[in-house]
């Protein structure tokens, strides 16, 4: 079982509108510490960078450096609203990118790897979309430049009621993706690793589908959850319990599943840089879970940390 670890790397809570238009950094000059954790269990990070960041010329000094240390990757992050060419009006709306034309959203891809190539020298090869807005219409667009590896697609995850994707049937395992389908195998040359999501039961997929598509989702999912019936776990610190990270990452390599893969934004490694971790006990209990985490994986599961291009490489090597 390998961890991957990727860091969605982007400016100060992107969730507000208000910081979306005035772009601040502060959480980029913070990483090292975050890197520092990292380091200290041999996680191997990949940073998937957003456009204002890759721009920012004191964000590219601290990525340069991390990346010189050989420990991390440097990927790509798509946000729709702020990369070129858009308008300030995509600021407000914060689309997803399944919503653009394709020719837009070819055009943003190849000015954010661009922009990434200028920063790092190198050539991004792994992508994340924002707000998991993820099209099997983008997997021509990442071939054509280069990209072997996307991580946007998260098992049972529904925002189709909001004009966002559908990855509910997703599966847990890599595949290659499809050019018509971004839930199924098929034959380019991207991998998608999705994220790991799971429920807390384990219930037949009908069911299991039938949760994820409920009506009304959110009240939905929050009176099941209340209810101690079922509620989602994933690997991300700021949002799931130590208990519901350390059971799902166990039931994962029960089921013989090759990966682990562990999400949250740089601007959650921060005070008040995201809706998260608001003080400083907020952000000490978040290192906390994510140590915590990384110690599990790594000693008791045995979980071999990589970047998201090294995973494809064994991927591609024992799956032969």
């Amino acid at each position: 079982m390998y961890l991957l670890a990727g860091i969605d790397t982007e400016g100060d809570n992107q969730w507000d509108p208000a910081a979306r238009a005035n772009q601040a950094f502060e959480n980029i000059y913070a990483l090292p510490r975050l890197h520092a954790l990292f380091a200290r269990h041999a996680v191997r990070p990949t940073y998937v960078i957003t456009y204002p960041v890759a721009a920012d010329a004191r964000s590219g000094d601290v990525l340069r450096g991390l990346l010189a240390g050989g420990d991390c990757e440097i990927g790509a992050h798509h946000h729709a609203w702020e990369t070129p060419p858009c308008t300030a009006e995509d600021v407000g709306r914060h689309p997803y990118a399944l919503t653009l034309p394709r020719a837009q959203f070819e055009r943003q891809l190849a000015s954010l790897t661009e922009a990434i190539t200028r920063m790092t020298g190198e050539r991004p090869v792994s992508y994340r979309s924002g707000r998991f807005g993820f099209s099997s219409d983008h997997v021509g667009a990442l071939e054509q430049l280069g990209y072997l590896v996307d991580s946007s697609v998260a098992p049972l995850f529904y925002e189709a009621h909001r004009g966002g994707p559908d990855f509910v049937e997703a599966p847990l395992r890599p595949y290659f993706l499809a050019y018509d389908s971004a839930v199924r195998a098929g034959t380019s040359d991207v991998l998608e690793v999705p994220l790991s999501a799971s429920l807390n039961r384990r219930w037949p997929k009908t069911l299991q589908y039938a949760y994820a598509r409920a009506p009304k989702p959110y009240t939905t999912k929050r009176v099941l959850r209340a209810l101690r019936v079922a509620r989602m776990r994933w690997l991300r610190p700021s949002y799931s319990s130590l208990q519901d990270m350390t059971g799902l990452a166990r039931d994962l390599a029960k089921r013989g599943e090759p990966v682990l893969n562990l999400l949250f934004h740089s601007s959650e490694a921060t005070v008040g840089g995201s809706p998260y971790n608001r003080t400083a006990g907020e952000l000490d209990a978040f290192f906390d879970r994510l140590e915590k985490f990384l110690v599990y994986a790594t000693q008791d599961l045995a979980a071999v940390p990589v970047t998201f291009a090294e995973f494809r490489r064994q991927y591609c090597r024992t799956s032969v």
